[in-house]
């Protein structure tokens, strides 16, 4: 039966399945933490038996029995070690995806959580289950082991050991209180600075051409400067912490030696008990010491478990949706209203559409009239619109989207393209199948562009396909999109950055997709793409104005601006 502590949480749950390597550990510790009791027998039988047998087979003996105990002592140590390294290894396996899609769904719903910080919050995790830390858990409850055996040699030491333990404890429990929550300011400051730099770095050709850097750095150096000064409070909190600790550690182990002393002057205690003592005091105040030199990393892992959780309990993984059959393509909207904070009127405003598949429907509307958030509702990249949109009858949210997404092609309004070959990008990362690649590339026009290229399809393209063109890279997006024959194709302003060639090229595809009864919605601004289509739909405010066949809809929109069709 769980503790109610692991009934929680997805993270604690996931910790709780690691409770037999724990043992394990908690019981090498336990053969590590006995055998540190080899040095203070060894010294009773040297001052005890040794010196005054005077017998050098009972020293020889007794070193032997040491070294092997030693030896085991060493071994325990370093299997506890050991197994601690693999409980992160095997949680870093139990909880890296879930991570991965957590912050992949944070990041997709535009969650308030701070998804660069979840893998920096998980390796804190990881990495203190292997550290020092996780060894002081394990050694400090042996503490009032080393103090009973003082009890043993004497009584007043023992009593004294008692009264040490408990100031190094409040020495910590103080360190706690008076760090903890600069510690986690002076994070997230840290924090706040390297998200503010790295979003800049994004940005950086705008940046240098007109002039920003200066304006930005300034920015810069007041968060990072208010990080430093948060750094520098709390690190010398720490280290006054740190060297008082340590202060009173040495004092108490230097007034142990002394009590010791006196007793021996006084006959109650023999000098091999008073080394012995000595050596047990600073054994048992040890872990309490090592507790406090590790205190900055545990507060931080518990600050990472904590966000960490949250994240996954926000985001959970999600259970296998059913199957579904391959789409034709047929797409039905249903009072589709979408909103954002801080804008009074609905970006979309109660749509209800309907396009048939194999039809190819261009959307037109100024700009602000709804046209992408239309298409992102479509593929179901939105996150929490009202209503419903259906592929098939299904709506988009059922569908695995591991499934769904071989049949479905999507070219943003800005395009993304990701650090590795043109292949691998046109493949969208599965295993590439050249026919697929060449015959996409065909039919978007780049082939023979490709080919240009001195490692032709395997040309690495650079973060965020740095090294191409903004046609270029358009291009290579739309020749993703269309990869594998898609049966449900979506263009947001395809033809954005294309030349004559590149529309030409544009064109054919859309040709080639409709030959094939494939469902195409393209959104744009540019009238020469309306010979293409099979609907069109006229968007204003949020809401769709016009919609019908083409020519129908041309017509109107000539009536109402007898100039002509406005892009």
């Amino acid at each position: 039966m769980r503790p109610e502590f692991f009934n929680q949480s997805i993270l604690s749950r996931q910790l709780w399945k690691f409770r037999r390597l724990f043992v394990w550990v908690g019981i090498f510790s336990m053969i590590a933490n006995l055998l540190m009791l080899a040095p203070t027998l060894y010294m009773l039988q040297v001052y005890g038996r040794v010196l005054k047998s005077g017998s050098e087979l009972t020293l020889l003996m007794v070193t032997l029995f040491l070294i092997l105990f030693y030896v085991v002592m060493a071994f325990a140590e370093w299997l506890r070690s050991r197994l601690l390294v693999r409980a992160g290894v095997q949680l870093d396996e139990a909880l890296n995806s879930l991570v991965f899609k957590a912050s992949f769904e944070a990041y997709l719903t535009r969650s308030t959580h701070k998804i660069s910080e979840a893998f920096q919050d998980f390796a804190n995790i990881r990495q203190f289950l292997t550290a020092n830390g996780m060894i002081a858990f394990f050694d400090t409850p042996w503490t009032p082991i080393y103090i009973a055996v003082i009890f043993i040699l004497n009584p007043l030491l023992g009593w004294l050991s008692i009264l040490f333990a408990i100031i190094q404890l409040l020495v910590t429990f103080q360190s706690h209180l008076l760090t903890r929550r600069e510690i986690e300011h002076a994070s997230e400051a840290g924090n706040e600075s390297y998200r503010y730099l790295q979003s800049k770095l994004r940005n950086i050709e705008p940046i240098h051409a007109m002039g920003m850097s200066g304006n930005l750095m300034k920015r810069w150096f007041i968060l990072n400067d208010a990080s430093l000064a948060k750094a520098e409070s709390s690190q010398n909190r720490q280290h006054r912490q740190q060297a008082w600790a340590k202060f009173l550690r040495y004092t108490m182990q230097s007034l142990t030696l002394g009590a010791g002393a006196l007793l021996v002057i006084d006959g109650t205690m023999s000098p091999g008990s008073m080394i012995a003592a000595n050596v047990l005091m600073s054994r048992a105040l040890q872990p309490l010491d090592l507790v406090v030199a590790t205190w900055k990393p545990f507060v931080h892992s518990l600050t990472a478990f904590n966000r960490l959780e949250k994240l996954l309990e926000e985001f959970p993984e999600q259970k296998p949706e059913a199957r579904h059959q391959d789409p034709f393509g047929e797409i039905r909207i249903e009072s589709l209203t979408v909103r954002v904070e801080g804008r009074q009127s609905p970006i979309l405003d109660h749509i209800q559409v309907m396009f048939p598949a194999g039809k190819v429907v261009v959307v037109l509307g100024p700009s602000g009239s709804g046209k992408s958030t239309l298409a992102r509702c479509i593929v179901g990249v939105w996150p929490h619109p009202e209503g419903v949109v259906l592929i098939d009858g299904d709506p988009v949210g059922s569908w695995n989207r591991a499934e769904l997404g071989p049949h479905l092609g999507y070219l943003p309004q800005d395009i993304e393209l990701f650090d590795g070959s043109i292949a691998e990008n046109i493949a969208r990362f599965t295993e590439v199948d050249s026919l697929k690649v060449i015959e996409a590339a065909r039919r978007t026009g780049i082939h023979e562009m490709i080919l240009g290229f001195a490692r032709g399809y395997d040309t690495q393209i650079g973060e965020a396909g740095g090294m191409l063109s903004g046609g270029q890279r358009q291009r290579v997006g739309l020749a993703r999109a269309i990869y594998g024959n898609p049966a449900i194709l979506v263009l947001d302003e395809p033809n954005a950055n294309l030349d004559d060639a590149g529309e030409r090229s544009l064109l054919q595809a859309v040709g080639d997709m409709k030959a094939a009864g494939k469902t195409v919605i393209l959104i744009t601004h540019r009238p020469s793409i309306l010979g293409a289509a099979d609907l069109v739909v006229l968007m204003k405010g949020g809401r769709i104005d016009l919609c019908g066949p083409r020519d129908e809809v041309i017509a109107a929109m000539r009536q109402a601006t007898p100039a002509g069709v406005s892009s």
